[in-house]
Order: C-alpha cells, then sequence, then structure tokens
C-alpha cells in the first residue's frame, strides 16, 4: 500500500519568458490518492504534462515503479501505464464512443480485420465494471460534457493503467455524478493504481484524497496527509496570505428591468417557454441539473442556439438576436462554458484573442490600429490580473484560469449591456475565483446587467442577486438570495423531473 509508485524529482520546465517549474518534486504512492493544488499558473498541470509526455522537461528524473522513464509522447506514456484524464476534452465527436476508446489499438481479428463485436464487448465490460449506463455504439457530440468524461475516464481505465491523473475532472459533473466519480475513485484506489488529483474544489480535496501537495508559482511548497488540513490551511499554503472571506462586499443595487425575456423556446433544444426579466445593476443566477436547460438558454438569448418562438426586449424594444455578431451589435455577451472549444483561438496570441471581438473599434482607412489594440490587451491584462509574459503569448500556453480572463477582457472591451456567463469560474482556484466574482460584482455596480449559469450553488448565493431555477427545459421557480437555500434550489430543480 505504502510503495511509491511514481516519482517525479527536481522537475524544471521553462517556456519563453516563464519558469513554469522550478526544481519541482512529487511522489504517488501504490493504491492512493494524492491531490495537487495551487492557483491557475502554479504549474500543477504542467507537471503532469512533462509526466505524460506532452511536454519535454528541461531536467530532472521520472521514476515508475522503480525505473526511470522519459515519455516522447501520451501514446508511449499510455502503454507503460500512465493515464491522463484532461480537464478540457478533446474527443473525436463524430465517432462513436468505443471509436473514442480503443482509436489507434482497435482489436482485430488476424492481422487485418478490426472485430467491432470484441469492440463493443470489452467496452460494455468496462462500463459495468464502472457502473456506467452509456451505449458503446451512441456519437460523442449526442452525448453532455458529463457523459462525455466518463467516456474518458473508461478509456485510461482500459489501459489498466498504474497511474490515472484526473485534471479538474468534476468541473462539469454534478452532485450525484461527483459521488459517482469518487466510487470510481476509491475502486481504482482499492486496485492499487496510483491516482493524482487536481482539483480546486477544497471540499472534495479533503473527502477523496489521502495526501495532498501545493504548488505555488511553479514551485513546491508543502505535502501534507488530507486529514491534517483544514480549508483555510489549503487556502493559505496555495495563495500564501489568509483569505478570509470567499465572496466580496456586494456594493451593486439593481435598478430599473432592462431585459425581459417571454416565452423563450428553442427549436433544436428542450427549453420551453422560458420568461424571466433582468434589471440595470443586477446578478441574475441560473441553477438547476446538468441538462436542465441552463446553457441553452444564454445559447438562445445571444443567438447560436435557433430560437423556435418567444421575444427578447431589451430597454424596451423588442430584438431578434439571430446570430452571435447581432447580438454583440444589440449590447450583449457570452462567455461560454468550454472555453477550449467554443471560447479561446488556440494558436493565437493574447493580444488576438483579446481584441476579436471588437476589430471594428480599431479599424481606420481599412487598416487596424495595432497601438490600440495592444493598449486595449494590456489594460485587460491589468485590470484582470492575467499570468503571462507578454501580449504575444500563444493564449493555449496560459493556464485554464488565465484564459478565461482573457475571455472576459475580450468582452469588457465590447462594453456590453448584457453580459451572459456560462460556469465563469469552471477549473478556476479560489484566488482567481475572488478576483472574478469582484469582477462581476463592479460591472453590476456601474449599471451592467448579468446572467450567470453556476454548477457551485455556494457560488450563486455568495454572488446573486435572485436566482432562477431551471428543471427540465423549463423554468422552475425564481427566489431573492436572502430567501435561497441549497434545499430549496434542489427542490425546484427536481420539480419536472
Amino acid at each position: 500500500m505504502n510503495d511509491i509508485i511514481l516519482e517525479m524529482k527536481n522537475i524544471n520546465k521553462e517556456f519563453p519568458g516563464v519558469k513554469a517549474l522550478d526544481n519541482v518534486s512529487f511522489s504517488v504512492k501504490k493504491g492512493s490518492v494524492h491531490a495537487l493544488m495551487g492557483e491557475n499558473g502554479a504549474g500543477k498541470s504542467t507537471l503532469m504534462k512533462c509526466l505524460f509526455g506532452i511536454y519535454s522537461k528541461d531536467s530532472g528524473q521520472v521514476i515508475l515503479d522503480g525505473q526511470e522513464v522519459a515519455f516522447k509522447d501520451s501514446k508511449h506514456a499510455l502503454e507503460a501505464g500512465v493515464a491522463m484524464v484532461h480537464q478540457e476534452l478533446n474527443q473525436a465527436l463524430k465517432q462513436n464512443v468505443m471509436d473514442n476508446i480503443w482509436l489507434g489499438r482497435y482489436p482485430k481479428v488476424g492481422k487485418v480485420f478490426t472485430s467491432e463485436k470484441k469492440m463493443y464487448k470489452d467496452t460494455k465490460a468496462i462500463f459495468e465494471k464502472m457502473g456506467v449506463e452509456v451505449d458503446p455504439k451512441r456519437i460523442m457530440s449526442t452525448m453532455s460534457v458529463s457523459q462525455r468524461q466518463m467516456v474518458e475516464i473508461a478509456k485510461a481505465v482500459s489501459y489498466n493503467s498504474k497511474i490515472i491523473v484526473f485534471d479538474e475532472p468534476t468541473s462539469s459533473l454534478t452532485d450525484k455524478e461527483v459521488e459517482h466519480l469518487f466510487r470510481i475513485i476509491n475502486m481504482l484506489r482499492d486496485q492499487g493504481v496510483g491516482i493524482v488529483y487536481i482539483s480546486h474544489k477544497m471540499d472534495e480535496i479533503l473527502k477523496i484524497s489521502d495526501e495532498v501537495t501545493i504548488m505555488r508559482d511553479g514551485q513546491y511548497i508543502a505535502t501534507k496527509d488530507a486529514k491534517d488540513l483544514t480549508m483555510n490551511e489549503i487556502i493559505r499554503l496555495m495563495v500564501g496570505r489568509e483569505l478570509t472571506n470567499l465572496y466580496p462586499e456586494k456594493t451593486n443595487i439593481p435598478g430599473e428591468m432592462v431585459l425581459d425575456v417571454k416565452h423563450l423556446t428553442g427549436m433544436y433544444s428542450h427549453i420551453e417557454d422560458v420568461s424571466f426579466q433582468v434589471h440595470k445593476g443586477e446578478i441574475l443566477g441560473i441553477a438547476g441539473l446538468d441538462g436542465s436547460g441552463r446553457t441553452e438558454v444564454l445559447e438562445t438569448l445571444f443567438g447560436i442556439a435557433t430560437k423556435k418562438s418567444g421575444e427578447i426586449i431589451l430597454d424596451g424594444k423588442p430584438i431578434k438576436n439571430h446570430n452571435s455578431l447581432e447580438s454583440i451589435k444589440n449590447g450583449f455577451a457570452l462567455a461560454t462554458e468550454e472555453r477550449r472549444a467554443t471560447g479561446i483561438f488556440g494558436i493565437l496570441t493574447i493580444l488576438e484573442n483579446t481584441v476579436i471581438s471588437n476589430l471594428k473599434k480599431y479599424k481606420k482607412f481599412g487598416l487596424l490600429n495595432a497601438h490600440e489594440m495592444r493598449k486595449d490587451t494590456e489594460w485587460s491584462i491589468d485590470s484582470m490580473r492575467i499570468k503571462t509574459p507578454s501580449v504575444d503569448t500563444q493564449i493555449r500556453s496560459l493556464s485554464g484560469g488565465n484564459q478565461q480572463k482573457v475571455i472576459l477582457g475580450r468582452w469588457l472591451l465590447t462594453d456590453p449591456e448584457v453580459l451572459l456567463l456560462d460556469e465563469p469560474t469552471r477549473g478556476i482556484d479560489v484566488g482567481a475565483k475572488y478576483e472574478i466574482y469582484q469582477l462581476i460584482i463592479d460591472l453590476a455596480a456601474k449599471g451592467k446587467s448579468v446572467v450567470m449559469v453556476s454548477s457551485e450553488m455556494p457560488e450563486l448565493l455568495g454572488v446573486c442577486d435572485r436566482i432562477m431555477v431551471m428543471s427540465n427545459g423549463r423554468v422552475a421557480g425564481s427566489l431573492p438570495v436572502q430567501q435561497a437555500n441549497q434545499e430549496k434550489i434542489m427542490e425546484l430543480a427536481a420539480k419536472y423531473l
């Protein structure tokens, strides 16, 4: 049980202009769950990518099961028994579930023919072992993010891995799905698998982990037994200071009605007869279980999902919002849930990602004003506290939380009247969360209207003025935050199930 299965010794990794890992050491015992924590940009994911062969380390050693290894790529790592379930899913969405699990290693009959029958049988066996009900022939694009994540975990299990890294595995899961995931992790732990668990959710860390390692600014800070840690101690080690309040003081005062949504029904989604109002300077939270229609409400408002019927009235005038361009012109902005798939342009720089929704502002005589674009990007980096070497850094080299801040900065430059936020703090550490909450409250205090979807009920209760609850595509109810609690929200969330 106490045998060390993985050792990473004195790992260093430098990117242009930033030392991502500074002499970091880390070890995992067989049959244990070892949590890795730190603020966004602390180096957690970079360390695991050095293990997994996505990045090549500059120096240091990786020892797996007593043997020194240096994986050339992720395929090499998987074949050696090291698997990683990434926070940002990268799957073949037009293929079915079993194709995604066995991609590159299809079981064969003889040396030539792929055995679809065996593939189906083996996939079924893994799902039964995990207690997951998914049709192996189902097309990936028809599944929710949480179901797709379970497929990714099944893929890791299919390699009979010695080490499985979970990078923010619960960021898009409901409480019930989190419990299921924990049962799977405990099953793997009992089988002797070493688990590395990266998360910002401290209650989860304390519940599932045996040991916790904390990193800060690319350096190792401490390793402690989970049973000896409290949330306050973790925060102190992570951010290097005490964080007395998880939520900023509310300074916004809602005013007159700005947005009136009447009987909104989706053409291709299951949202039906959704009506609500949003006031000037108000933060409206949208709660509900996964699949309740929360995201679909925002996407239909913003014109990226087709509206079947209903009215959108802004400042007393009916508007259409047929597409995102029209929505931006009408004063709407949308920060999507899946930042890698629909939020960032990975190969472009921070400057390009920041100004891309507002290019008209910088155009003069058919040319773009590079000086103004740089100035606005630098303002965004300063005001969002984005950790980056420069405005010319590719956005994909930033941590998830810093990518999210770039997206928020991009939309602020469009000066929206209504800001739609879908899981704005997903996969973000406690310090950066506080900064984003402060930003949301400051925007509302300046008279902006914010509609915010979140799976974290404490977040909705801590930041919002009012909470609307969705259930099976319909509005189940709306509560002022002073009258709301987790039990009332859950009761409403189950209303139409």
